[in-house]
Order: structure tokens, then sequence, then C-alpha cells
């Protein structure tokens, strides 16, 4: 579930946080690389557990995918129209500038089709 702090509510409602129901039109595929063990790891597992229910909810029929590996760095990988993908290394952020990467993502999806 979202983590929300006091006086969010109303910023989610005004749009702060629509971007979330865009994702499905701003991206083609979002993978989600990240180890099963690892400390390098444990910000993007936690983030996975507390959001992809949530995501998956707002963007149905998106292929949120979710891939764990032994021993590899934690990374989103984007994936726009013609093929154009972007990478964002998660190492040693936490769950806020995981979903702020996510949101940027999201974001220059959305002005490359504006």
């Amino acid at each position: 579930m979202w983590q929300r702090k006091k006086g969010e509510e109303e910023e989610e409602e005004g749009g702060a946080m629509a971007w979330r129901g865009n994702i499905s039109k701003s991206l083609k595929e979002l993978r989600i690389l990240l180890c099963q063990s690892s400390p390098a790891s444990a910000s993007t597992r936690t983030f996975v557990e507390k959001n992809y229910k949530d995501l998956k909810t707002l963007n149905p029929k998106f292929p949120f995918l979710i891939r764990e590996c032994s021993g590899i760095q934690p990374q989103m990988w984007a994936r726009y129209d013609m093929g154009v993908e972007r990478c964002v290394n998660l190492d040693g952020m936490n769950e806020s500038q995981i979903l702020k990467s996510l949101e940027d993502l999201v974001k220059a999806g959305g002005a490359t089709k504006a």
C-alpha cells in the first residue's frame, strides 16, 4: 500500500500522484532487476513488496516485470516507443528515491509523446 504522510491525501487527489495511473500510457514495459538476498537490493525488494499491487491495479494490462538474479545490482529499466530504453541504477536508493525515479521515467515517456 502507498505510504502517505500527513497532508498528502489532498495532493494525491489534486494530481500529484496521478502519474501512477499513466504508466501504461507512457511506457511499453518496466523491468526491475534485483537480488533476492543482497543488502544492496533490500530497498528495491521492499519497494516491490509495498507498491507492486497498487501499480498493477492502476495499470492492469501493463507488463511489470520483476527479475530476480543472485548477486545482480538493483536496476529499473523502462522501455518506451520504438524500442528506446532507459536504465536507473537503484543501488543505495531508499524507497522514496526509487518511487521518484519511477515517476521521472514515466514523465519522460509522457514528454516524448507530447
